[in-house]
């Protein structure tokens, strides 16, 4: 029914309402952290996996597929646009330089949002509108014309929009108890609330994007697989994280677009890579298996990597530690303040005992 820049488009808009409708839930709980790392897992999902996966499967079929360098390259402009939309407000409370504390990365963020948002609309204009030959298709030749088979046509336009819609009222009635389960199920599980945010929420979100592209790919229709996965990426980046921050203003929750450094570092490397990955305009299993495993990388990093804003729900850290370990938390402890004195002590008297020794032993 539609052209591969539309299809792309529709793809991305109606398989990312599940991380607006799930943001918006955890943005009335109030849970802000949750909403930042689950967006910002949702790009990487659809960059690092989901084009992986694309990749790799098209590539077993085909053994080099081709897309359009141009269209491509618009989008890798766009999110490192993004990147530096995230990254400013990051180094800004790193670097200690703010004017008036927090409220400045609160201010900075809501007028950096509004700023991407524009650029996302100026950005659909020239997809639409101005530019559509640079988003077209390209078929090589009649061989991939020849290889591509016609599909029956099984549902009609408005079907398969009443059914996407009908799929989204679904997924906001579930959405409150998925927001409701997640610090539970970590504390359950014995997983970082991080970890689940950051991989598991936009893996089980992005599942019909993931399928999408993986689709497409094997039937050697890169435009529209790169449109959905990349393109998601785009879309996530420039509409969905900063309509949630102006939802967060709205609703008078101070949502801002501080991720944090090592969340920020992820993200600019994800970019970086797959920028390097894709310029060439051709994809190969290679490739593909290349973006799967820097993801598993990443997966991997938030497995270990403490949220200090999500601790004071964080169980103990898998695998558990034996009780013989030379590591002693004393926070956790609960030592008193007279415990904390006499162990000191204690400790101080050992150092004398040990200085003496060693003087003792430096005479002799």
């Amino acid at each position: 029914y539609t052209n591969p820049t539309i299809g792309g488009l529709l793809n991305a808009t109606f398989g990312n309402m599940t991380e607006i409708i799930v943001s918006w839930y955890a943005l009335k709980a109030g849970k802000l952290r949750v909403v930042q790392l689950s967006l910002l897992g949702s790009v990487l999902s659809n960059m690092l996996l989901v084009l992986g996966c694309a990749f790799a499967a098209g590539g077993w079929k085909y053994k080099t597929q081709t897309f359009s360098k141009m269209g491509v390259s618009i989008n890798a402009a766009l999110l490192l646009l993004a990147v530096t939309s995230l990254s400013v407000p990051s180094v800004l409370h790193a670097s200690h330089t703010e004017m008036h504390g927090t409220s400045s990365e609160l201010a900075f963020s809501r007028y950096t949002s509004c700023l991407l948002l524009l650029v996302y609309v100026l950005f659909l204009y020239f997809q639409l509108v101005t530019h559509t030959d640079v988003f077209k298709e390209k078929a090589e030749g009649g061989e991939v014309e020849g290889e591509l088979e016609e599909q029956e046509i099984t549902q009609t336009f408005g079907g398969c929009v009443l059914w996407l819609a009908v799929i989204t009222v679904f997924i906001a009635v579930f959405s409150d108890n998925l927001v409701d389960a997640i610090e539970g199920s970590a504390e359950e599980m014995g997983i970082p609330v991080a970890f689940i945010s950051v991989i598991i929420l936009p893996i089980v979100g992005n599942a019909a994007e993931h399928a999408s592209a993986v689709i497409f790919a094997m039937k050697n229709k890169m435009d529209i697989a790169i449109g959905v996965a990349i393109g998601s990426a785009t879309q996530i980046s420039l509409l969905v994280i900063p309509l949630c921050v102006i939802m967060g203003w709205v609703i008078d929750q101070p949502l801002d677009l501080n991720l944090h450094v090592f969340e920020t570092t992820t993200f600019v490397m994800t970019v970086l890579t797959t920028i390097a990955i894709v310029q060439d305009g051709t994809s190969n299993w290679l490739k593909g298996m290349t973006l799967i495993l820097a993801y598993l990388v990443i997966a991997g990093s938030f497995f270990y990597h403490k949220d200090n804003k999500l601790e004071p729900y964080l169980v103990e850290a898998w695998p558990p530690k034996h009780h013989d370990e030379k590591n002693i938390n004393l926070a956790a402890l609960n030592i008193s303040a007279t415990q904390h004195r006499t162990l000191i002590g204690m400790v101080n008297k050992s150092i004398a005992a040990y200085m003496a020794k060693a003087e003792s032993n430096y005479a002799i």
